[in-house]
């Protein structure tokens, strides 16, 4: 294999992108600091605004500092997005959508087809704020020099769309349409082609890491579908035999000579996350769980 390292780091919400930030400086702390570690970030849902701040020219330790000194949220405070569907809603139509596919293309011409719905309900001054709200929580605006892919869904056809400096889209963009939940935000909109959440094709795409030595996931909703509230996005529907599911693809990786670590929460993470990874109140909690943890995870990672 001619690549080292790459980094996957799968969607899971306000607390699941500050808790990847916590493992990944927990894990510099006696091993290697995966921001510069890393010849490959892949990132999808909240996972692609991971990847910006990874890329970002930053240290873990850096990063990590940035997330404890936010302000606080208190709890219960809903996520920045339109009022018109509620939740509920959005969770019943991805549970019924879920359990109408027959395929994994399927699935995502069908989740595609609802985020396209949904716009006219949400209308198009959504859009263009959720978009400024994006920009505004990236640590840069532009691409970093080296490699990172930031995935979404083609809204029309369900297609991949894997994002990268050398794709023509601006980063902002890129951000905006893999973190686009279907019914519970806009489409993104790219030179007239409508984009939907990458977590709709799997919550951590480490299949796209093929070809690299050494793969380190990092997968926040991993393991824990079963604690979720129900229909939680990034656990709809995941079939072993549809190739969308973590073990599936990390089976694979493996199966094609890919050395492939993948961390979850553990207890003291999944109780700092909470029951809404939402939620921003959850944030800094997540994140000094997720220090802990990368702290005794880092043996794991000391091929690197």
């Amino acid at each position: 294999m001619v690549h080292n390292v790459a980094l996957v780091l799968g969607g899971g919400g306000a607390a699941g992108q500050a808790w990847q930030i916590g493992v990944i400086a927990g894990l510099a702390e006696p091993g290697p600091d995966l921001t510069e570690a890393a010849d490959l970030v892949i990132g999808t849902s909240s996972g692609s605004t991971t990847a910006a701040y990874v890329r970002s020219g930053v240290p873990a330790a850096g990063l990590l500092a940035s997330v404890l000194s936010e302000p606080a949220q208190p709890v219960g405070r809903p996520p920045e997005r339109p009022p018109s569907l509620s939740m509920a809603e959005v969770f019943e139509r991805m549970r019924a959508i879920g359990a109408a596919a027959t395929s994994a293309a399927d699935l995502r011409r069908a989740m595609g087809a609802f985020g396209l719905e949904s716009d006219s309900v949400l209308g198009p001054e959504a859009a263009r704020q959720r978009r400024a709200v994006v920009a505004a929580r990236l640590p840069r605006a532009e691409w970093p020099d080296r490699p990172m892919i930031v995935v979404a869904v083609n809204a029309h056809t369900g297609e991949l769309a894997a994002f990268d400096r050398d794709s023509g889209v601006d980063l902002v963009d890129a951000v905006t349409a893999s973190t686009a939940l279907p019914g519970g935000a806009p489409t993104h909109s790219i030179n007239g082609t409508h984009y939907i959440n990458g977590g709709v094709r799997s919550a951590e795409n480490a299949d796209l890491a093929s070809g690299y030595a050494n793969v380190v996931v990092l997968s926040p909703f991993g393991g824990r579908s079963g604690t979720l509230p129900e229909g939680q996005f990034e656990g709809l529907r995941r079939e072993p035999e549809w190739g969308t599911d973590l073990a599936s693809q990390v089976e694979a990786l493996r199966e094609r000579g890919s050395r492939v670590e993948v961390i979850t929460p553990d207890a003291g993470s999944l109780a700092a996350m909470g029951t809404n990874q939402m939620d921003p109140a959850t944030r800094i909690p997540a994140a000094r769980a997720g220090f802990a943890q990368g702290k005794q995870e880092a043996p794991r990672v000391t091929f690197l």
